[in-house]
């Protein structure tokens, strides 16, 4: 009994000691969302915890919605879909609206995606995009070129295989961005070299697994050499490649 007791204690000084770590880190960054216990503010700076709160929105459309409309996201809710006897579809799809917060278009223009993806998307337009578009090239994206969403399909077209992030709309495409100059960035052109277009592609990307479940690249495999998947999974690990 004494054993448990001092390993109960010892567990219960673990915990208090990691939560006054993570007070005194937050503090000295000034980011709410470096805490667990905040609420999720799509304005605020990426913090330790943003993408698994971003995931966690995936059990919660009001919540999303509410974190959307916070941030000043314009957006419409699209119609609940079921197909393969609830295999495919989605409940909790938003397709974005021009104007607000959200600066940068998306063609083709009527992309629909699931909240939580919305949301990441906006969080990754203001940290990360938009940030590393000024310092490779001295101006914003204006547009981001995308293979779609939603598609009934398990990974890979393979029979048998899980059911595919798209499936439920839980997963974008990401194949090009377009500059303000009219200048395009591609990931099938322009991933490999050191050259500033690479060097953001790369900075986009890295950026993204902080606010995405799982960030596939060209550098993870052939069939991801023209996009990056960036989906909203909801599990304990993240994926980054």
């Amino acid at each position: 009994m004494r054993l448990l007791r001092n390993m109960t204690a010892a567990i219960v000084l673990a915990a208090l000691a990691l939560t006054l770590v993570l007070l005194l880190y937050a503090m000295v960054r000034d980011r709410p969302q470096d805490l667990p216990w905040t609420e999720l503010d799509l304005g605020q700076p990426v913090g330790l915890f943003t993408g698994r709160k971003l995931a966690a929105l995936t059990d919660d459309f009001p919540a999303c919605r509410k974190a959307l409309d916070k941030a000043g996201v314009r957006y419409t809710a699209l119609a609940p879909l079921s197909e393969q006897g609830g295999q495919c579809g989605y409940e909790d799809a938003v397709r974005f609206r021009a104007g607000g917060a959200r600066r940068i278009g998306f063609a083709p223009s009527d992309l629909g995606v699931s909240c939580p993806v919305a949301a990441a998307l906006a969080v990754w337009e203001w940290e990360v995009v938009q940030p590393a578009a000024q310092r490779h090239f001295g101006q914003k994206v204006a547009e981001i070129e995308h293979f779609g969403s939603y598609n009934c399909r398990r990974m890979y077209n393979r029979e048998g295989a899980s059911w595919s992030e798209h499936a439920t709309a839980d997963a974008v495409d990401v194949a090009a961005f377009r500059l303000a100059d009219g200048t395009r960035v591609t990931l099938v052109g322009d991933w490999e070299g050191k050259g500033s277009k690479a060097r953001f592609l790369k900075d986009v990307r890295d950026g993204a697994c902080r606010v995405f479940s799982t960030v596939l690249s060209p550098d993870y495999n052939a069939a991801h050499r023209d996009h990056f998947h960036l989906d909203q999974a909801e599990r304990m690990w993240r994926v980054c490649r």
